[in-house]
């Protein structure tokens, strides 16, 4: 149980990681992170290799 605060540490910047690429990719920050906590790792995976980048609304209205 010595390492329980390691893994938390761990955990927890896994989740600001998380927060980072969801914001690269125009997607809300504060839920990806929220959503890390419990999911972790998944929660990588799903947003590296499932979800593509999202087109903010100033550029769909440009096309238009």
């Amino acid at each position: 149980m010595d390492n329980a605060g390691g893994y938390a540490v761990g955990w927890g910047t896994l989740a600001l990681i998380n927060a980072g690429i969801a914001q690269g990719k125009n997607r809300s920050g504060l839920i990806w992170f929220l959503l890390s906590l419990p999911l972790g790792p998944i929660a990588s995976f799903l947003l590296v290799a499932v979800f593509d980048k999202v087109s903010s609304q100033s550029t769909a209205q440009s096309d238009v």
